[in-house]
């Protein structure tokens, strides 16, 4: 394909196959692949009425020996699963749902971009509620579905540092759906980061709506910090969403480059202390943070404004190293996409 893979940018871009499976009757169709990418549904439906919506996001890349490969499917998987537990919706079995990204990956795999460009093939599962709804309760049909785009690379130019506000909305509450992900986390979240972007930051920083004292996560990505004895510090909280990037990354951190880690509640009076900040999540690994704004106090990171800081730099290459090919792989860590 004749494709200037660095000037996509990171946005949807329509490829020709995804798949899509109907739950009716209390079970699963045996789903398939098609060209059709509009969704007809009941003006009623579940997902138009009361959000009844989940989704999950991961990535296929063309590694260094030319394979093609998605990185840790099956914990996309699994969460996906307890999404669905949390919405009252049916689960899509977790083998099935490597099987449908597998189908759809091999089906566009010319949209794979190739090695070394910077683009990456995102792949995104959803699932909704199809069947009409007017009173408050679970659907009794949905729909999954996949379907995959190709994008660009995330930091064009490089990766800048960001500035960054502590947001006065709460994301979520305790107790509540932060630690899922279903797409009303994402929706209610649109008014704060439109805000900040109109104030001139970049992302939010959400705060423990309980106490307003802890760091919790932004709109879409989770927090990571180096202290200045290089140990990594990720916050702890029942209403953060597990993300998939941030795990690998602590995994990285303390079993392949010997780093302390820490994964513990996170005071916003703390946060003075550390060297470096991040928000990590698929899109684009890791995104350091070199101010924070919190209401008009600026805590400026040691690591600066110019540059990633050289311990958040060493996991984005380890980590993208791992996912291209170039380094070993934790076992499990790489599914190879099978594309005859």
């Amino acid at each position: 394909m004749d494709m200037d893979w660095g000037s996509i940018g990171f946005s949807y871009n329509k490829t020709e196959w995804r798949y899509v499976s109907n739950y009716k009757q209390g079970a699963w169709d045996e789903g398939g692949l098609t060209q059709e990418d509009t969704i007809t549904l009941s003006e009623c439906a579940g997902v138009l009425q009361y959000a009844q919506t989940i989704f999950e996001g991961l990535k296929a890349y063309t590694t260094a020996d030319g394979r093609v490969v998605t990185f840790r499917p099956d914990l996309n998987a699994a969460r996906f699963s307890d999404s669905a537990k949390r919405l009252e919706m049916p689960l899509f079995p977790e083998e099935r749902f490597i099987e449908a990204v597998e189908k759809v990956v091999c089906a566009n795999r010319q949209w794979v971009p190739p090695y070394g460009s910077g683009a990456t093939m995102y792949i995104r599962p959803y699932m909704f509620g199809s069947s009409a709804v007017i009173g408050v309760k679970p659907a009794e049909e949905y729909q999954f579905r996949v379907f995959v785009t190709p994008v660009g690379p995330y930091f064009k130019g490089g990766i800048k540092p960001i500035v960054i506000r502590v947001s006065d909305f709460d994301r979520a509450a305790p107790h509540g759906t932060g630690d899922i992900k279903a797409g009303l986390n994402y929706a209610m979240s649109l008014h704060a980061l439109i805000t900040a972007h109109n104030e001139g930051f970049s992302e939010n920083m959400y705060l423990d709506p309980a106490t307003r004292t802890k760091v919790e996560e932004t709109g879409g990505a989770n927090f990571i910090f180096i202290k200045k004895d290089g140990t990594l510090v990720t916050p702890k909280s029942g209403s953060i969403l597990p993300s998939i990037t941030r795990r690998s990354i602590c995994y990285v951190a303390e079993h392949i480059l010997g780093m302390k880690v820490e994964h513990r509640e996170v005071f916003l009076e703390e946060l003075p202390d550390f060297a470096e900040c991040g928000l990590c999540g698929t899109a684009a690994v890791i995104s350091p943070v070199g101010k924070i704004n919190d209401h008009g106090k600026e805590i400026s990171l040691p690591s600066g404004m110019e540059n990633i800081g050289p311990v958040l730099k060493e996991l984005y290459d380890t980590l993208t190293g791992i996912q291209l090919g170039k380094l070993e792989a934790p076992e499990g860590w790489i599914h190879e996409i099978p594309l005859d």
